[in-house]
This record gives structure tokens, C-alpha cells and sequence, in this order.
């Protein structure tokens, strides 16, 4: 969980003047957007939504999870730009070591399996993809194999640009909400990786209910109801929420006794970097309230606190305690610091 500014700003990302958000976004331009938008023909309203998907460490635990965990994410992140899923593309491009072995063979096959069931179940087909196998190496009596990788490329047609939203707090007073249930699904995070854990509750996907979670989510910012929006993924909503804030170069409190659990969950720290899938971090306006949780409703949501212009991220714990006061430079300083090259 980093910023890879110095890789993007390798590489032309502006497109001819034709980029409507670009990979960083936020008021100095360096916070981490969901996906980008072009737009291909310049004089047109239509774009391009680019998005990916991919989280390796989800397939030491399970290879079909892992798959299905990065169609979601690509998904979740068209969605938080202002996408939709009605017109949608997928790409595969697994590598994956020697699939001459029973066990690998039969990783490749449980992540296949995933890509055919989550594009029947979103209805968001496979139209290419790409594959590198047998990525081992053999040196002085050991294997060195690959961990088995799935990146999901999404594509998507946007048919009014004018409608993309940005993942940064916008203004001080909006009010912030929490789309989607978080369980306790903490095998393959990074809050695991930081203490020297793998876990085995690696998180799973509801096609279903997720697809009716995006489509409302969509409706909602078509209507021009979202003011901010970010996806819960790598570091879950504690990562989401501090890249959320410094980005827009504003504060907020935030109280996780009103986080909507898909089961019972008593740490803080459990639910602030759980990495459930289909979840989203929204910023609505005050006077947009009634009109957003009526669009919503039937799915899970919570206003969960407010943004505020302090530059000071505070999250109080289910027992009521503030649990984390951090200043949102701080924050940003500790994101950008690991390849500041």
C-alpha cells in the first residue's frame, strides 16, 4: 500500500489531452484514483472507463476467490468513477508456475472456473486475455515458482464524461458513507501481511447482492449524488478512508460502531482493514441525503461520520474510543515515502 507516482509519471498518461480523470487525482494531482477515463473521440460526450483488478496474496488461500476478488474490484471500480456495468468488458491475463504439477494445474483450473462464473453472474463477458505459464526456476536444489497471479482488465463505455467522480474529499460538512457489509475477512490483507500472517478467511464474493450493490451505486451517481467515491480494497476502509483525506486535503471523523457487519466483529482493527469485497466509500452532500438512502435502499449502508477542514483523520472504535488521530500529511507522507525514487 503505496504510492507508484514515480512509475506513472514514467509513462504518458494524458493521452493526447484526452484523459477526463487520470490515475492520480485529488487537489495537488497525486491521490491514487479508482480507474481512468478517456475520452478516444474529443469532440464526443462518450469515454472510456480503464480499470484493473489483482490481488495475488488471496491465492495462497484460495485461487477461485482470488479470481473472483479481482473481477469485483475491477468492477467496484468502474462503478466509483461514475461508471456502469451495462456496457463492460473483462481481460485476463493469468501467469502462473508449472502447470505440469497437479497442484498448479489445478489452481489454474479453480481460477478459471471463478472468471466463468462471475462473468455469467455480472453478465460482463471475457473478450481477451492473455497467459504465462511455467514461470519457475530451478537453482541449487530448489523452485522457486511464482505466486499464482490473475490481473482482471475491465473496459468500459461511459456515455457522459461530465459525470466522472474523483475518489478525493470534496468539501468540509459532506457527509460519509460506507456502501456494502464488511466481515471478517482478513486472510491475504495486508494488515495480515504486516504481522507475518497468511489467515484463511480470504474474501469471498456475492455475485448477486454485489451486482445490485453497484447497479444502485451507479443510479445514485448518475443523478449526480456522489460527491467522492473509493473503493475498499488493498488495507480496506482504514486505507481507503486516509487516502480519501489527504487527497482532498481535508479531515474526518469516522465511527466504526456504524459500519454495517455481515457478522459479528469485535476488533477495531478487524474492521477497519478487513478487505471485504463490494464495498465502496461514498461522500454525499447533507442535502442529498433522503434522495441517496432512498436509491439505496435494500442494500447495506451507513453514514459513518462527516468530512471535516481540519487535515486531522479521527476514527473512534466500536466501544467508543478514538482509536486513531492521525494528521492527513502525515498520512500521505507515509503513503508516498516507500518509492519516492
Amino acid at each position: 500500500v503505496c504510492s507508484k507516482e514515480w512509475v506513472i509519471r514514467q509513462y504518458d498518461h494524458e493521452v493526447q489531452g484526452g484523459s477526463v480523470l487520470k490515475p492520480l487525482v485529488g487537489r495537488d494531482n497525486d491521490g491514487p484514483g479508482d480507474a481512468a477515463i478517456i475520452k478516444p473521440v474529443l469532440d464526443s460526450k462518450m469515454g472510456v472507463i480503464v480499470a484493473n483488478g489483482i490481488n495475488p496474496g488471496y491465492g495462497e488461500i484460495d485461487p477461485y476467490w482470488m479470481a473472483a476478488s479481482a473481477i469485483d474490484e475491477a468492477l467496484r471500480q468502474i462503478i466509483a468513477v461514475g461508471g456502469s456495468l451495462e456496457r463492460v468488458a473483462l481481460l485476463d491475463n493469468f501467469c502462473w508456475g508449472n502447470t505440469s504439477r497437479p497442484e498448479m494445474l489445478g489452481a489454474l483450473v479453480r481460477a478459471a472456473q471463478a472468471c466463468y462464473d462471475m462473468a455469467i453472474a455480472f453478465k460482463t463477458p471475457f473478450i481477451s486475455g492473455k497467459d504465462s505459464l511455467n514461470n519457475e526456476f530451478h537453482y541449487q536444489g530448489k523452485t522457486i515458482s511464482i505466486p499464482h497471479t490473475l490481473l482482471i482488465s475491465a473496459l468500459s463505455v461511459m456515455q457522459d464524461t461530465a459525470q466522472a467522480v474523483s475518489m478525493d474529499f470534496k468539501r468540509a460538512g459532506g457527509l460519509i458513507y460506507i456502501v456494502g457489509a464488511t466481515n471478517n475477512e482478513l486472510g491475504g490483507s495486508e494488515y495480515y501481511k504486516r504481522h507475518g500472517f497468511i489467515g484463511n478467511s480470504v474474501p469471498k464474493v456475492s455475485p448477486k447482492s454485489a451486482k445490485e450493490l453497484m447497479e444502485r451505486l451507479s443510479t445514485a451517481s448518475n443523478k449526480g449524488l456522489v460527491r467522492a467515491c473509493h473503493d475498499c480494497s488493498d488495507g480496506g476502509i482504514g486505507v481507503a478512508l486516509a487516502e480519501m483525506a489527504f487527497a482532498g486535503g481535508l479531515g474526518a471523523k469516522v465511527y466504526l460502531k456504524s459500519v454495517p457487519l455481515g457478522e459479528p466483529i469485535e476488533r477495531d482493527d478487524f474492521i477497519l482493514f478487513s478487505e471485504s469485497n463490494s464495498r465502496f466509500l461514498v461522500e454525499v452532500a447533507a442535502e442529498n441525503k433522503d434522495e441517496f438512502e432512498k436509491i439505496m435502499a435494500g442494500v447495506r449502508i451507513a453514514n459513518i461520520g462527516q468530512v471535516n477542514g481540519s487535515e486531522m483523520l479521527e476514527i473512534y472504535g466500536v466501544a467508543g474510543g478514538r482509536v486513531v488521530a492521525a494528521p492527513t500529511g502525515e498520512l500521505k507522507e507515509a503513503w508516498q515515502r516507500p518509492i519516492r525514487w
